[in-house]
């Protein structure tokens, strides 16, 4: 028989996957890191086949085989139902004893507090809000675009950015930088050029993330369009926020609002001041906090909260990522 590490913790981004394997008092001994968990586009056998080369990876790296507890954080799980069908498969891996799946967003969130409470929204690729307290109870969001009410995110600002611009150079709407910086980034000189680009693929589709950086950088030369979308979504940050904590009942007691994922966590000034003063204005009590530490943390810190660890394990596994 093997031996036996207490917590494999997982976090699975659409872009990259982290895992490590911890000790019962919290030293890590193992971490790897591979691709992207993409469910969705590739099928679940095929993403947990990727995750599966990592997790193997950690082990074999600690001389273990399997742990007492699988806390994966995923990405793509954005229904209880999913995260319910994902720990069937994890399970049947046979890597840990139990397997509690949550969102990676709840990653985010238990790496940046010191007790499972509080709220946190991720701004990256797309973007997603959960809260928790220690009881157990949980405030979220499907997190699925458009037909879930959602309006932010990497490739949500790309794409408003393109709109805005395109209906500048045609006369439709409002003028704005937008209509030369999103094409010259390309080396293109006008949006009919960019447009025409990005229809025939001659750019590529996973390419229009670039485009974000350069909304950010046309606002912060003080273009009114761009400054206008940076706002929205500083009002969309706060308002899921806002409705995390209400639903939780946590409005009115100083509680920790992590703000994490690569927009957020980029600190572009005029987002971050303006998400700054809603929060002062909606939630005054709320405590914003830029999450910088790896998500891998919290995933590690949740499965030890199942394990039911002695806080010096906590302490320990944190001094590791945040040392």
């Amino acid at each position: 028989m093997g031996l036996t590490a207490s917590v494999l913790a997982i976090d699975a981004g659409n872009s990259k996957t982290d895992v490590a394997v911890v000790a019962a008092d919290g030293h890590v001994l193992a971490a790897a890191r591979g691709g992207g968990f993409r469910p969705p586009s590739v099928g679940v056998e095929r993403a947990l086949n990727t995750l599966a080369e990592v997790v193997e990876q950690a082990f074999a790296k600690a001389g273990v085989t399997s742990a007492g507890h699988v806390s994966a954080c995923l990405a793509n799980a954005d229904l209880p139902v999913e995260e319910e069908q994902l720990a069937a498969a994890l399970h049947a891996r046979g890597w840990g004893g139990t397997v509690e799946v949550r969102n990676d967003t709840f990653a985010v969130l238990r790496a940046g507090v010191a007790e499972p409470r509080g709220v946190a929204v991720v701004c990256g690729a797309g973007i997603n809000c959960v809260g928790m307290r220690p009881d157990g109870s949980t405030a979220r969001f499907p997190a699925l675009g458009r037909i879930s009410g959602d309006w932010g995110g990497g490739w949500g600002l790309a794409e408003e950015a393109l709109w805005w611009a395109a209906r500048a150079e045609d006369g439709r709407g409002d003028p704005t930088a937008l209509a030369r910086t999103l094409p010259a980034h390309f080396g293109l000189d006008s949006m009919y050029a960019l447009i025409e680009a990005l229809h025939l693929e001659h750019i590529g589709h996973d390419r229009r993330h670039e485009l974000t950086p350069v909304l950010f950088a046309t606002a912060g030369e003080g273009d009114p369009v761009a400054r206008a979308i940076v706002d929205r979504l500083a009002e969309e940050v706060v308002a899921m926020a806002t409705v995390a904590l209400t639903r939780l009942d946590l409005l009115d007691e100083e509680t920790p609002v992590l703000l994490g994922g690569s927009i957020l966590a980029a600190r572009h000034p005029q987002l971050d001041d303006r998400v700054r003063e809603l929060l002062a204005a909606r939630a005054p009590k709320a405590v914003p906090r830029v999450v910088t530490a790896r998500p891998v943390l919290g995933a590690a810190l949740l499965g030890l909260d199942h394990q039911r660890a002695p806080q010096e394990a906590h302490t320990r596994v944190r001094a590791q990522y945040e040392g």
